[in-house]
């Protein structure tokens, strides 16, 4: 790049303001990847595959795959101080290369704006859950009642759009106010409540629960019991976990304070992200196991065997409240980095005020997740190409856009950054840790993350 481009993007700065410290961005970023995907997900595909060894094959993936991903997404957030969309049109400029890598943009852009809209939906059932366990609603109840609980509050054309309407009101009010006001904000409180109830749940766990074993389980690796198959969830899971293809990072990235050190940071939310994850998986095993139940028990392991243990264990209604309030912050800071990309576009392409453009796309998003709602009730019988209207929000987004964004971010960072780029926005100079980033990034994480592109869409079975 030239010296006059040099200067340019030194130059640049946000049009929505700043994260007040580096605290801030790595709370900010750290909510956005925690969320269903840690607390719901995690824990179940990890009962799914075996414990143990698949823990260590995905903590390796979360390093060798998630961080670069990370890093090279936060680095092209700050280079170019602009919505997603921008972003890569001023940087595929700037490098020489082509403004049409705004679609790389436009990909995360979309693929947020799709997964908030079911997100919503699966958040407004959680929230839905608080008000069961503190009216008893599933305390002493055997599986067929908690099972039957599940399909009223998912099939209910009323309790859905109820749940799905208040928490994207939620979301919408938080991105309104702003970066500092508003996303900032939020953050500072939700995420060290977060962090406090997921302690105490813990302790409970800790305390009533089988909590050896949930150990042992999760730590004692059976390699013997992985398979191809696990290996390749857990690259995929690695990936997902952390919100990077979808635009948050990226957004996030362009609020980053000049000299704020991007690969610690990264390495830091990265760090937390997995934490979580874990601690999430120590509240969750330790019941199942103590009250009998199957940890393979799948996407139901949160709606369904949970619930039922929570009844059976000494204050189970109200710790079981305490556990999906937890849940509902982790969907809470999540949402607010999905809605985050689609709404800084609206500001700076249109000029519209901030609210304006959160209520624009919090009722698009809205509109699209009442898709969502009709899948699980009135319109569960229309289905097309890979099954309802949810099922095809879901796979589009999550199993085509977000590896496919992923990987043109991995591939742009490493192949047409150009070294000086990179490495001053980085500011690391161009020792071992540049090398070993700027290796990564260009071999390793696009090689893995084909991989979960083959493997999500069936292009592969193992």
């Amino acid at each position: 790049m030239n010296e006059q481009a040099a200067g340019s993007t030194s130059r640049r700065s946000s049009l929505h303001g700043h994260w007040s410290s580096r605290l801030a961005f790595v709370m900010a970023v750290t909510g956005s990847a925690v969320g269903l995907g840690n607390i719901w997900k995690f824990p179940y595909v990890v009962g799914e595959y075996g414990g143990g060894a698949f823990v260590m094959v995905y903590l390796v993936a979360v390093f060798a795959v998630g961080l670069p991903i990370m890093t090279s997404e936060i680095l092209l957030g700050r280079r170019g101080r602009r919505n997603p969309i921008a972003t890569m049109r001023i940087l595929g400029e700037e490098e020489g290369s082509t403004r049409h890598w705004q679609w790389l943009g436009g990909i995360g852009v979309l693929a947020g704006f799709l997964i908030l809209s079911f997100y919503s939906v699966i958040a407004g059932w959680i929230l839905s859950y608080i008000v069961n366990s503190f009216t008893g609603a599933y305390s002493g109840a055997d599986l067929e009642r908690v099972v039957s609980l599940f399909e009223t509050t998912s099939s209910s054309l009323t309790i859905s759009t109820i749940g799905h309407t208040v928490f994207m009101v939620m979301t919408a009010v938080v991105v309104a106010l702003g970066v500092q006001h508003g996303l900032e904000r939020a953050i500072r409180i939700l995420m060290p409540l977060l962090m406090v109830l997921l302690l105490v749940l813990v302790a409970y766990s800790y305390i009533e629960g089988d909590f050896a074993r949930a150990v042992e389980f999760m730590f004692t690796p059976n390699f013997d019991a992985l398979t191809s198959e696990a290996v390749l969830v857990a690259l995929g899971q690695a990936f997902f976990t952390l919100s990077v293809g979808m635009g948050t990072v990226m957004a996030y990235g362009a609020y980053l304070p000049e000299g704020t050190p991007i690969t610690s940071s990264a390495l830091t939310v990265v760090l937390a992200d997995t934490l979580i994850a874990i601690l999430a998986g120590l509240v969750i095993f330790p019941i199942i196991f103590a009250n009998g139940l199957d940890p393979a028990s799948g996407p139901g392991l949160v709606f369904e065997a949970l619930p039922l243990a929570f009844g059976q264990m000494p204050g189970g209604i109200y710790f079981g409240a305490l556990f999906f309030v937890l849940v509902t912050f982790a969907a809470w800071t999540s949402s607010i980095g999905l809605i985050e990309p689609a709404v800084a576009w609206i500001v700076e392409t249109f000029y519209r005020p901030r609210a304006e453009a959160a209520i624009i796309v919090a009722f698009a998003a809205w509109l699209l997740g009442m898709g969502t709602v009709f899948s699980f009730s009135i319109g569960k019988d229309v289905v097309f190409w890979q099954g309802t209207i949810f099922d095809n929000v879901e796979y589009l987004s999550t199993n085509i856009l977000l590896p496919i964004g992923g990987l043109l971010i991995t591939v742009f960072a490493g192949w047409v950054l150009c070294r000086n780029s990179s490495s001053e926005e980085l500011g690391v100079g161009t020792g071992f840790i540049y090398r070993g980033w700027r290796f990564m990034a260009r071999f390793v994480a696009p090689a893995a993350v084909v991989l979960v592109f083959l493997h999500a869409t069936g292009l592969i079975k193992l």
